[in-house]
């Protein structure tokens, strides 16, 4: 997963790309530095989703640095 970076504020594991944006919340602090992988499908009925605070279904770090 060394090609992959995560949004410091959604945890959203992202595939690098060019402009280096979250889609999900739009924010431009990413890291390389993440330890951890989960993949939320139904957030509605997931008490990690709830624990996490993610709404949306998709992959998540765990830890983000």
């Amino acid at each position: 997963m060394a090609d992959r970076l995560v949004c410091r504020d959604c945890h959203r594991v992202l595939e690098v790309n060019d402009d280096e944006q979250c889609p999900a919340c739009g924010s431009n602090s990413l890291s390389e530095d993440w330890a951890g992988y989960v993949v939320i499908a139904h957030p509605e009925s997931s008490e990690i989703a709830e624990e996490m605070e993610v709404a949306e279904p998709g992959r998540y770090a765990l830890k983000v640095r």
